[in-house]
């Protein structure tokens, strides 16, 4: 291969910035409408940034046109901003990169392509980083353009890049790759036989019995308890995890104070353990204000922290011997109701350090949106993560929702991109409210195949959870689900994700010592395994022998007689 077609082929792969003086090393190609901008020695990297001063709104900041933006084209988006000062009574600011497509038929898109919330002048140099689709439709120009903290609050800008991300064509095979390596292990048998049996007459069955990955579902409580028998079954067979919907919300649990509904959800809890089913909790607080109970949201300063710190100390000491996980602040890069009533950046690590210390052995996670279906909010999930982890307050990992949206099929190039991103954090990944939307159930089967390769095949996940399955009970109805209406059909995308997790994700072997010999091996998926030893196509259960597979090889030692 020549150097200039293995060149081509690099540049075909990671993309040219299409954006003009990235380094900001000058003021070429930036504009500054209406705001005063000037070149800097402050800089991130070589020897220049861009100071942005003199704003009247929040949309306002360095801006360039884009030349070269196509149509459908996959993205990724970086830059660095760094705040000269702050904003009296703001607890912090969002900043963003945004980037706005004027489309020929008269369509205008704004796409949020990073953001970072609550940033401060103390935070120093932050680094945007995401990456968008563009419109499928004719693009007739476009541009990229820092905004969002308040008027009166300048700031420096430097090194941006917008490039183009070629889909990865070989995803497949390396999520398949990943599976075979961390999601199985060697079984290594070791056969003898009595004299007067011969190798031929020998079968053995290798038959997993249960799968130690988490895949799950959100349960609701009160049908789980007393409802549809069919969807109590259903969750009982195929799940092995189950997360609690509604029913552990506060805003939900106790509408008034005081009056808490403790029974539902503790009951189906205790239900769901005695199917075998571990359980995630689901949350304890929730940021975003409209999920905030009502009679909370007039309380101030200790008489607040006070009543949050029972809410945590309360449901987490009902549950710590119940459930698995706990999601701790829901949504916290999205809603800092709790933080800004307090005017505490960090009030939200208090709110883990408490609920750590009253379940200390529950795995307490963060979990939000945007994160993984879109990746505008990526890069400062995973920030988050890192400043939660480095402040040691309990933290095991990161949920990630990936609701996507609707007719919205999941690019597996961007789930990993997004996966690698976050899990530079170094916590362990969950998907913890998965669902898609298709009304054409076949189409809806392909694209919930491909969510699942792409998180089953991601070393950093380690469990996946849908958001409901059965339309009757699921919020976004029959178009997203994997059973179907009165009738309790198990539609074609249900059926892909039995035959995935039940039969592709299982071991099953039959092995003929006439064929396999007497020493052999099996690559088996993790769980509990089952062997029986047949003579003469006859079982003899003596012979059978239980265990679990995990990440380390296991022997099976077996004298074959009659």
């Amino acid at each position: 291969m020549s150097m200039l077609v293995l060149l081509c082929l690099l540049s075909l792969t990671w993309g040219q910035n299409i954006v003009q003086n990235g380094n900001m090393e000058t003021m070429d190609h930036w504009n500054c409408w209406n705001i005063h901008c000037e070149l800097t020695t402050d800089h991130h990297s070589g020897q220049h940034g861009i100071k942005a001063s003199g704003r009247n709104h929040y949309y306002e900041g360095p801006s360039q046109t884009l030349s070269g933006l196509k149509a459908n084209g996959r993205y990724k988006v970086d830059g660095w901003i760094k705040l000269l000062n702050d904003q009296s009574g703001q607890l912090g600011q969002n900043v963003e990169l945004e980037v706005f497509v004027d489309l020929n038929s008269g369509k205008k898109a704004y796409i949020a392509a990073a953001s970072h919330p609550l940033a401060r002048s103390s935070d120093g140099w932050i680094h945007l980083t995401g990456d968008f689709n563009a419109p499928a439709d004719g693009i007739k120009s476009s541009s990229v353009y820092y905004q969002g903290p308040s008027p009166g609050v300048n700031f420096v800008v430097d090194s941006v890049a917008v490039t183009p991300l070629a889909s990865n064509t070989h995803w497949r095979a390396e999520s398949d790759a990943t599976i075979e390596k961390l999601r199985k292990s060697d079984i290594n048998f070791h056969v003898s036989t009595a004299g007067g049996i011969s190798d031929n007459q020998v079968e053995i069955d290798v038959i997993q019995t249960k799968k130690s990955f988490a895949f799950g579902t959100a349960v609701n409580c009160g049908e789980y308890l007393n409802g549809d028998q069919r969807y109590i079954n259903f969750i009982n067979k195929h799940f092995n995890w189950a997360v609690t919907e509604n029913a552990l919300k506060w805003d939900l649990m106790e509408r008034q104070k005081g009056n808490i509904n403790y029974d539902v959800p503790i009951n189906a809890i205790k239900k769901l353990r005695s199917n075998g089913i571990k359980v995630r909790a689901h949350n304890i607080v929730w940021s975003v204000d409209q999920n905030v109970p009502q009679w909370v949201r007039p309380l101030r300063g200790q008489t607040l922290k006070d009543t949050v710190k029972h809410r945590i100390q309360d449901i987490v000491g009902r549950t710590k011997d119940l459930v698995e996980h706990w999601d701790v602040d829901n949504e916290n890069l999205h809603g800092f109701w709790f933080q800004n009533t307090l005017n505490d950046r960090d009030y939200n690590l208090d709110i883990f350090r408490i609920a750590h210390q009253a379940g200390p052995n529950v795995k307490m996670f963060l979990n939000d949106y945007s994160v993984v279906a879109s990746g505008g909010m990526t890069g400062a999930y995973r920030d988050q993560a890192i400043r939660f982890k480095n402040a040691h307050v309990g933290l095991y990992g990161v949920g990630v929702q990936c609701h996507f949206g609707d007719n919205v099929e999941p690019d597996p190039t961007l789930i990993k991109q997004h996966l690698d991103t976050i899990a530079q954090a170094g916590v362990p990944i969950w998907i913890t409210e998965l669902d898609l939307i298709n009304a054409d159930e076949n189409k809806r089967a392909d694209w919930y195949e491909t969510a699942l390769r792409a998180f089953y095949g991601h070393p950093a996940v380690e469990g996946i959870m849908f958001w409901g399955f059965w339309s009757e009970r699921h919020w976004k109805g029959e178009q997203a689900t994997l059973v179907s209406g009165n009738a309790f059909r198990i539609n074609a995308a249900g059926q892909r994700f039995l035959d995935l997790t039940e039969k592709q994700w299982m071991t099953n072997e039959n092995h003929k010592l006439s064929q396999s010999g007497k020493n052999f091996k099996v690559r088996g998926f993790h769980g509990d395994y089952m062997v029986k030893v047949k003579v003469n196509g006859k079982e003899v259960p003596s012979l059978a022998q239980s265990f679990t597979l995990g990440n380390s090889a296991h022997t099976v030692t077996l004298h074959v007689h009659n």
